[in-house]
Order: C-alpha cells, then sequence, then structure tokens
C-alpha cells in the first residue's frame, strides 16, 4: 500500500510502519507548500492509496463527499513521534481493510476518533 504523509505528519513516523506499507512524504515527493485539494489530485495521479495527516482541520478544507483516496487524520494532544507511534497500528489497521474514500480518526486514548463519510 502506498501511503503519503503531509507536511504536518512526522517523517520519521514512517519507520514505524510495516514494510508492507511504502510511505513517502509531501517533502520527498517535492510538493512541499502545495494546498490539500491539489494534494490530494497528486496523491492519486501518483497512485497513493491514502494520505495520512495530524491536521485535525483537513476535514473542514475540504468536501468529504468528495475525497478521490481515504484520509486517515491522526489524533494526539500532541503532534510529536512518541505521542503519534502509538497510533500506526490502528492506522495499518484501517488502512489494510479496504477503507472507503472520506475522512477516518484515529485517536488516542481518552479523544474522540470515528470515520466520516
Amino acid at each position: 500500500m502506498r501511503v503519503l504523509f503531509d507536511e504536518s505528519t512526522p517523517k520519521r513516523l514512517a519507520s514505524s510502519f510495516p514494510d508492507s506499507f511504502e510511505v513517502r512524504t509531501v517533502q520527498q515527493m517535492g510538493w512541499a507548500g502545495v494546498g490539500n485539494g491539489e494534494l490530494l489530485h497528486l496523491a492519486v495521479e501518483h497512485a497513493f492509496d491514502a494520505l495520512v495527516t495530524v491536521d485535525q482541520g483537513f476535514e473542514y478544507q475540504q468536501n468529504v463527499s468528495e475525497l478521490p483516496i481515504p484520509v486517515v487524520i491522526m489524533i494526539a494532544v500532541r503532534t510529536r513521534l512518541q505521542e503519534l507511534q502509538p497510533l500506526v497500528a490502528e492506522v495499518v489497521s484501517v488502512l489494510s481493510n479496504d477503507p472507503k474514500c472520506g475522512i477516518h480518526r484515529v485517536a488516542a486514548r481518552g479523544i474522540g476518533g470515528q470515520s466520516r463519510r
């Protein structure tokens, strides 16, 4: 599975994903500074299967019903690597179960998370 991390997602988090996931960052793709709408289209054009972000405002910036690929929002108190790593297993589970296009929230304990299509 090909996964794209947006600019707000710590790039070191990629090493926490299993080898069956090919994780690339916006910076690696040369897309730094690209807006979310265009970023989604570039991701599809370059055969990414999903976008992972820690930007909780992402879903309010996009028309959720028109998302071309699934978007997983990782929700934690802070976006530091050590706080996001425990969420990776759930992100992998969501993405491994053929998610529909839309927003999928993966949240740390005590913080609400759910999918929205």
